[in-house]
């Protein structure tokens, strides 16, 4: 009898890579500072790259001129339009947010012949990435993509998702961080059966504890957990390393810190979770039979 494989369908689907691209300390360049292109230096930022932008001055929306106010270590700004191959000299990854299609055509053809990665603003097959719709909570970052083919969908599934959040994950996340890095601190062996043992007691923490017990994570609690939780090759609970009192379901931000976090009742945390699911099931129906 032949075995039944467990390897998902692999068919072409017409879908992306999801991938997180570190950005820091590279340099990009941006054609355009309209509104698209506001947009695009707000992400950029975040992900702490070097922008290069081209763009006339009566181009500028005062978002970009703002922008260029702030950060002008990280932003350089030359008022012209895009003059030829020389621009992509040294830059890692190209942007276009242009009202001209030939001219972002001319642009994309430019990057693929010198081989960097290129993405026109509203010309899907131009791109070889797509930006999506994005939540961002500290370290904590979702994107939903319609793959080019319907980015307001991809919209209105993320104020469905980020209404399902709870407001903590962010900074839960950004203690989950601290305690993986002391504990690599102490136990600095990367791969072999101690990296095995390492991710594995990782693993079987964040299974353990409600994500939520993790906002209140601090410096002495870390060091409590590892000692008796790693050291004795076990997973302690939240009353164990911690004398505050268990934390109820919160809305807080990763810029909080434990004594803000304002508390809401688990009522009021699934009313969103609710309709989020609801909302999924409506537009699966309207796709269905629209298919139909």
């Amino acid at each position: 009898m032949q075995a039944v494989s467990e390897i998902d369908d692999l068919s072409p689907g017409g879908g992306s890579l999801m991938i997180a691209w570190q950005l820091k300390g590279k340099r990009v360049l941006l054609v355009g500072g309209g509104e698209v292109g506001a947009s695009r230096i707000g992400h950029l930022l975040r992900a702490d790259a070097h922008i290069t932008l081209l763009s006339p001055e009566k181009g500028l929306i005062p978002t970009t001129k703002d922008y260029i106010a702030k950060y002008p270590q990280r932003i350089t700004h030359y008022g012209r339009s895009f003059t030829g191959p020389a621009e992509l000299h040294k830059m890692d990854l190209v942007l276009t947010a242009i009202d001209s299609p030939a001219a972002s055509r001319e642009i994309a053809n430019l990057c693929r012949q010198a081989k960097i990665p290129v993405n026109a603003a509203d010309i899907p097959e131009l791109c070889d990435f797509y930006f999506g719709a994005q939540i961002r909570d500290g370290p904590l970052q979702i994107m939903i993509s319609s793959n080019g083919n319907g980015p307001r969908i991809s919209a209105l599934i993320k104020e469905r998702v980020q209404a399902s959040l709870g407001g903590y994950e962010g900074l839960a996340l950004s203690k989950i961080g601290k305690l993986r890095a002391e504990l690599k601190n102490r136990v600095p062996d990367i791969g072999g059966a101690v990296g095995r043992k390492r991710m594995k007691w990782m693993s079987k923490i964040c299974n353990d504890w409600p994500l939520i017990d993790f906002t209140l994570l601090d410096d002495a609690m870390i060091h409590k957990l590892l000692d008796e939780g790693w050291e004795k090759n076990r997973v302690p609970t939240f009353e164990e390393v911690c004398e505050k009192p268990k934390p109820s379901v919160v809305q807080a931000t990763s810029s909080s810190t434990p004594g803000e976090v304002s508390k809401t009742s688990r009522s009021n945390f699934l009313i969103p979770i609710a309709n989020f699911l609801a909302g999924a099931v409506f537009m699966a129906a309207v796709m269905l039979a629209r298919r139909r």
